[in-house]
């Protein structure tokens, strides 16, 4: 009788539960017997990233010399990037040390929200950063009036906010798909596209929409920042002297480096995710898609520490054992 008639078949299966109770997040496949090893770089790092954005963020508030807007940006960038890895890193090393793989499907899809959302926000702070260089070194006598703190929390916000905006649909659009290949995740976290993969449905709408979020976020950044840059460098090149050309460059170098650390390993993970095909190993891709997370909030500070000199001395007074940091200024 049903065979007679599939589309009862197809009625049942839609009124069939498909949504798991859990995933398996199965950590760097083909690796499985170096998880011990790899799990001391990650943590390494991790612990490098925990106290390297913590300090920055404490420097930050406590030295007033700081309280500048270039220096608040670099608070949003750090907390920013404290929030991706402790999304993740905390889970993958369960995953590498106690063998800990599942996730709960909201749990799974909690963590998709914060990875995708804040490695948003991360790449939005990075473009007002340009903007802050750019309104530094072309207009400084006006830098004060225009960035001023109403202003700098508003942009702060707004980056926030577009976030949450276009990666709250990503949440809804992968709990709509019906799972039928399994829950195990080839993977250390949760993220939209290896989620979707799961699903026996049609996931046309998550491809498309995620490639758009990309775009809306990740290149409309990366066109500021190209604009913001182009402008500095044909003001400094207009500058007659040479100490000023000098002065001007290294103000920006902190700022550069952090976006190579940034953009790098994520312009290598998205295009390798949708047109490497076969051609780059499963392990390659998952390795990558966690060096885009760890790598820059564990150099950001360090670059930052290195090439930026008021939170150099703010370092070397604290070292030294100076009493009182705040009655310090620039």
């Amino acid at each position: 009788m049903i065979n007679e008639h599939p589309s009862l078949i197809l009625l049942m299966l839609n009124q069939t539960d498909l949504t798991p109770a859990s995933f398996i997040l199965n950590g760097i496949p083909g690796l499985e017997d170096m998880h011990v090893w790899i799990s001391f770089p990650f943590c390494s790092m991790y612990a490098v990233t925990v106290i390297g954005n913590c300090g920055l963020l404490y420097l930050i508030c406590c030295e007033d010399s700081l309280h500048r807007p270039m220096y608040y940006f670099l608070a949003m960038l750090s907390l920013t990037d404290l929030v991706i890895c402790s999304s993740t890193i905390p889970k993958a090393l369960c995953i590498f040390w106690l063998h800990f793989k599942e996730i709960s499907f909201s749990g799974c899809l909690v963590q998709m929200f914060f990875v995708h959302t804040f490695t948003g926000m991360e790449s939005g702070v990075l473009m007002l950063m340009a903007l802050d260089r750019y309104v530094a070194i072309c207009y400084p006598l006006r830098y004060s009036t225009i960035l001023t703190n109403p202003v700098i929390a508003k942009v702060g916000l707004a980056t926030f906010l577009r976030g949450v905006l276009l990666v709250t649909p990503l949440t809804f659009i992968i709990k709509r798909l019906p799972y039928c290949r399994g829950n195990i995740l080839y993977h250390t976290y949760c993220d939209h596209m290896s989620v979707a993969k799961l699903s026996c449905g049609n996931i046309k709408v998550n491809a498309i929409y995620g490639l758009m979020v990309a775009l809306l976020i990740g290149g409309f950044d990366i066109l500021c920042i190209t604009i913001s840059y182009t402008m500095i460098l044909r003001a400094v090149v207009s500058l007659s002297s040479a100490d000023a050309r000098q002065k001007a460059f290294s103000t920006c170098t902190a700022h550069i480096c952090a976006i190579v650390f940034s953009y790098s390993p994520a312009f290598f993970s998205f295009f390798s995710h949708r047109f490497g095909g076969h051609t780059i190993p499963p392990s390659c891709h998952i390795i990558v898609a966690n060096v885009y997370l760890l790598l820059p909030p564990t150099m950001n500070p360090i670059v930052y520490g290195v090439k930026t000199k008021q939170i150099r001395d703010c370092v070397i007074r604290i070292v030294s054992g100076s009493k009182d940091i705040k009655s310090q200024t620039k």
